[in-house]
């Protein structure tokens, strides 16, 4: 079949590639539609590895998917032909002892689109678990269900959070993730999302999506502009969403005493970590990889109209341009938040 393959760093071709997937009995079919760029498929595309995940061989990208099954497995009851579906794209082994803990994104064996060697979905049809293949609802677009993905980043974030209801929270970094991330933590519960970032275009986007106070960290100090909010008292949440070495040094300036930090955003290397600002103010740390349990709620979220998505889809490219778009991806201009790939 015809599909995106990265060769390797800074070689992306649209060829031909064989792919042998049985249809297992707990297995789906699934003729692709739509499939988002994601900051790690063109991180793979531009330095060929993402830590230890290194890629040796040709491998197709995208993990950010929705479409439609085509065929479905005998054991399957919950799917049938014609149904609008998104995917998860990590596949864990269910007697793994993290799968059997409730922790599958942890289990050492996931096998996750688009993470060496397991090839994505930027190709006409995949074969995937129907426990793992989730139906749209019917006011849900294709272009809206490839976002359930980084959606449910940010829903585990929040989810991690333990947000209370009237939360101040802080989102550093105005990317998809960050925005996604500040969508969960008003379903959640927050109040009113304080958004950093310095690309003024994309904190103006994020300023239409709700209660959310844009704060560009070039101009302003987000962790005074918190106090001023709380009478001094400072935010009950900050989500690191951007990676970004500065962002991380200033993680617990605008975190009120018992607060939470959600580190969200992968640094490229390691960073400086300021271990006494955490304790003078009894920081509670968490940390996000991928996510666990939430793809139906982050649907029923979006079917409800409680979280929109469609304002962050700001550009779509055909199939037959996948090199293209990922050209524009490695520049995103400022006024572009996620790109998306549509197939025939």
């Amino acid at each position: 079949m015809e599909a995106l393959i990265l060769e390797e760093a800074h070689k992306l071709t649209l060829g031909d590639i064989s792919l042998d997937e049985p249809l297992g009995p707990r297995d789906v079919r699934i003729a692709i539609h739509t499939v988002g760029i994601c900051g790690s498929d063109v991180h793979y595309f531009t330095h060929g590895r993402i830590g230890p995940f290194i890629v040796k061989e040709p491998m197709v990208l995208g993990h950010e998917a929705s479409g439609t099954v085509v065929e479905v497995g005998r054991d399957v009851t919950h799917l049938k032909e014609g149904d609008r579906v998104c995917m998860e794209p990590g596949i864990p082994d269910p007697t793994s002892r993290a799968s059997r803990l409730g922790m599958y994104n942890l289990d050492p064996a996931v096998r996750f689109w688009a993470t060496p060697p397991v090839h994505g979905v930027l190709r006409p049809t995949v074969v995937h678990p129907a426990d793992f293949t989730f139906r749209l609802p019917d006011n849900v677009s294709f272009a809206e269900g490839a976002m359930v993905e980084p959606l449910a980043v940010g829903m585990h974030a929040a989810i991690k959070a333990r947000i209370k209801p009237g939360d101040l929270a802080v989102v550093m970094g105005a990317g998809p993730i960050g925005m996604v991330t500040a969508l969960a933590a008003l379903a959640g519960g927050c109040s009113q999302v304080l958004l950093t970032d310095t690309q003024q275009p994309k904190l103006d986007l994020g300023a239409t999506l709700g209660p959310i106070r844009p704060v560009n960290v070039a101009r302003e100090d987000v962790a005074q502009v918190a106090r001023e909010i709380t009478d001094g008292w400072g935010a009950d949440i900050v989500f690191e969403c951007s990676g970004n070495e500065r962002a991380l040094a200033g993680l617990f300036e605008p975190l009120c005493p018992g607060g939470c930090a959600v580190l969200v955003g992968m640094p490229l290397q390691p960073i400086p970590y300021d271990v006494v600002a955490a304790q003078i103010k009894e920081a509670r740390v968490e940390h996000v990889f991928r996510y666990a349990h939430v793809y139906p709620r982050a649907l029923a979220l979006m079917g409800s109209g409680r979280i929109n998505v469609k304002p962050l889809i700001t550009d779509k490219f055909a199939f037959a341009d996948s090199v293209r778009a990922f050209d524009f991806a490695v520049q995103m201009p400022p006024t572009s938040v996620k790109a998306q790939i549509e197939l025939p």
